[in-house]
């Protein structure tokens, strides 16, 4: 079973999407789209950009959106998911490639969270941080005994977790992380606290336009973050997508679960191969490959 999975904030860089739109008549089609209905020249940062231009935001993640989906669906009839998941934002392009979302819809709900959590992360100093090389266990037990809002926020493989709150909080977990035994706690430059209740004000303004927005029963399951388990019910999966905002991402259990109902490989459809690394840290052996080959 071929299970596709699309990358969430971070994996973005500097010309991502250029290939594919100066090679592919349906992907600038829709890249074309995208600007109109953004309401700039998105490609123009992505192709040509600067950093800093690329990591606000609301741009990095309708980019990252961009990039995933219609890499997807430039790919062709050849495009046959069994199973999708997404991290954290992929979960929107998740949605496209099996069918919940159409295009337009999905691009417009990626630019609403976009920019209700960029009003949340200035409204709040707060940051992340990955910890390396300790057990889930003991990083939610430290997390829970530190003053202030921290909190276990990205699942992302055996020995790798993100933790993310408030600035000060984030620093002394480092400290007590480090002490317990943590190869490395690293403070991550990103702009806020994702997927911790710092984002509770963006998730009410997400609430009101995915309640609005129209979800079809999909064409396969989709894995979500906030279960880890296969849904295909349109309501729930928007009742997920909206948890999702303060709830941790549980790709680990995702992983697993995608590989313990059936999925013989993996397919990384989006910028870069992040997921397809995390894959291979549950087992090395399994087969994952990038959409970009299959062009």
């Amino acid at each position: 079973m071929k299970a596709y999975v699309f990358p969430g904030q971070g994996a973005q860089f500097i010309g991502m999407g250029k290939n594919l739109y100066e090679n592919s008549s349906i992907a600038k089609e829709l890249f074309e789209q995208a600007n109109q209905e953004l309401g700039f020249r998105i490609t123009d940062i992505m192709f040509s950009g600067t950093d800093d231009q690329l990591k606000q935001t609301k741009v990095t993640q309708p980019a990252i959106f961009l990039h995933s989906v219609i890499l997807a669906k430039s790919i062709g009839d050849s495009f046959t998911p069994d199973m999708v998941a997404g991290h954290s934002l992929g979960e929107f392009s998740a949605l496209v490639a099996n069918n919940c979302l159409n295009f337009v819809d999905a691009l417009k709900l990626v630019h609403s969270r976009a920019l209700a959590m960029q009003k949340a992360c200035e409204a709040k100093p707060s940051t992340m941080a990955a910890i390396l090389g300790l057990e889930d266990q003991v990083v939610e037990n430290i997390c829970n005994e530190t003053e202030g809002i921290v909190v276990a926020a990205n699942y992302n493989c055996p020995g790798q977790l993100v933790i993310s709150g408030e600035i000060e909080a984030i620093n002394n977990a480092c400290d007590a992380l480090t002490e317990a035994g943590a190869r490395r706690a690293l403070v991550l430059p990103v702009g806020g606290a994702f997927h911790s209740p710092l984002m509770q004000p963006a998730k009410y303004e997400l609430e009101e336009a995915i309640k609005s927005t129209t979800f079809n029963t999909p064409s396969c399951p989709v894995y979500q973050n906030v279960t880890a388990s296969a849904v295909t019910e349109p309501t729930e999966i928007k009742n997920n997508l909206i948890a999702q905002l303060t709830a941790p991402v549980k790709w680990t259990q995702t992983m697993q679960q995608m590989i313990s109902d059936g999925a013989s490989e993996v397919i990384e459809s989006g910028p870069g191969k992040v997921l397809q690394g995390l894959f291979k840290k549950i087992d090395r052996r399994f087969p994952t490959s990038s959409a970009a080959i299959e062009l």
